[in-house]
């Protein structure tokens, strides 16, 4: 009987353990693993494999279902309709422009050059990039049954955006097909939740095999990643969203920046955008000046569709990939990882472990060996953090914007901590 009670609390202490423990457990035992085992540690690759293709069988329907319930869960109301559509607006240009802030960072340091991994066979039938007007063209499937079975992602985000578009315009009569969209996605979600607890066998999996074939090299460049990532979400907040609230909302953005100091640092702990919502809807209301009608509508809004932590980090872990594996990408490329990841940015936000999942649709569509997802996994949480932070930082910058627009923003309480502290000087 003790000695059940004994297995029961080993058991016990796994299984409490947060996702991104367990990871970062898998990726140093992965990364001691293939320093002793040497290419020998090659026969411990099938257990990322299996990982990966697991992954690889969630993109498409988890990114249809949930794109089609983001666009028909949108209220109906004229109000209601218009502040939706700035607030998405918004958050469409800065994950975009997030993404490439990434994709500049990720150019001009290079945190992968010098690995030269083996460019698998997929990599190498990425290389021949279509052109910039054939992705354009490329973008409307002529036959949406056969997108979903080849897998086009941007040809699959198109139609789930314009299906879910039609159903919201047919009211009443789409209420059925909406319901078994709300509940398959639903059943996506708990899918990808129980594929992520594989997680942490196929980073192990696969950094033993990375670390056996080249050894501790690979180390330095994971440093190098998370350096450029907290200096492009930097860049992004101070520079990019104090920007928009001095140039679109002629604001002091002083303000914008105390303010969020306090819900930015709940999200950097709990690395949940939704955990921080209360924080944040308080932010906004009590020291920014917003609306109580405006906030509670679009920051819950943002926390389900605003990823532009995760877009830069999309950004950044893509080149870093394609510099691991010596793969040369086109302008072409760079415009179609900047597409994919701004429109799937409404279908995976809410869903756990969107960082990987969002990073394993751009591998996806450009042609990058999905392999890589297991280098920059290990260090995930710690990119979670900051992100997450960007993410909480944009929800906050959008609403001032919105309330502005719609003169619902206390122009008196936003600078109240401003002329504060130029009266106590």
């Amino acid at each position: 009987m003790p000695q059940t009670q004994v297995n029961d609390s080993r058991t016990g202490f796994w299984s409490r353990l947060a996702l991104w423990k367990k990871i970062m457990v898998g990726m140093v035992l992965g990364v001691a693993a293939g320093a002793i085992m040497g290419p020998d540690a090659e026969m411990l690759k099938p257990i990322g494999t299996l990982f990966i293709n697991a992954i690889k069988m969630l993109i498409v329907p988890l990114v249809f279902c949930s794109l089609v319930v983001g666009v028909t869960s949108m209220q109906d109301t004229r109000k209601m309709g218009r502040i939706g559509i700035k607030s998405v607006a918004l958050y469409l240009c800065t994950t975009a422009a997030a993404i490439s802030i990434g994709l500049g960072l990720a150019t001009l340091f290079t945190p992968g050059e010098g690995l030269n991994m083996a460019i698998t066979e997929t990599a190498a039938a990425g290389k021949e990039a279509p052109t910039l007007v054939q992705t354009l063209l490329n973008m409307i499937p002529k036959n949406p049954v056969s997108a979903l079975a080849a897998g086009n992602i941007l040809q699959i985000i198109v139609f789930a955006l314009g299906l879910g578009i039609a159903l919201t315009l047919c009211g009443e009569k789409a209420e059925p097909a909406i319901k078994l969209f709300e509940s398959l996605a639903e059943a996506m979600y708990k899918l990808t939740e129980m594929v992520m607890k594989l997680a942490p066998y196929g980073v192990f999996g696969l950094m033993a095999w990375v670390s056996g074939k080249y050894g501790m090299d690979i180390l330095l460049p994971l440093i190098k990643v998370i350096v450029v990532v907290y200096i492009g979400c930097l860049i992004h907040v101070l520079v990019f969203y104090s920007g928009l609230i001095s140039v679109l909302g002629r604001l002091n953005p002083m303000p914008y920046l105390k303010g969020l100091l306090n819900p930015a640092a709940v999200a950097f702990t709990t690395t949940s955008s939704s955990g921080t919502l209360p924080a944040t809807i308080k932010a906004a209301q009590e020291e920014m000046g917003v609306s109580k009608s405006i906030s509670s509508f679009i920051l819950p809004l943002g926390a389900t569709i605003n990823m532009d932590g995760t877009a830069l980090y999309q950004g950044v872990c893509a080149l870093f990939i394609a510099q691991a594996f010596g793969i040369d990408l086109s302008m072409s490329d760079y415009i179609l990882i900047i597409m994919t990841s701004t429109l799937a940015s409404i279908g995976t936000a809410g869903v756990p472990g969107a960082g990987l999942i969002m990073l394993s649709l751009v591998l996806t569509t450009v042609g990058l060996p999905i392999e890589g997802l297991a280098i920059v996994a290990g260090i995930d949480r710690i990119l979670d953090m900051a992100r997450t932070s960007v993410n909480v930082c944009g929800d906050l910058m959008v609403t001032i914007l919105v309330g502005k627009s719609e003169n619902e923003l206390d122009e008196s309480v936003y600078n109240a901590s401003t002329e504060a502290d130029t009266a106590s000087v």
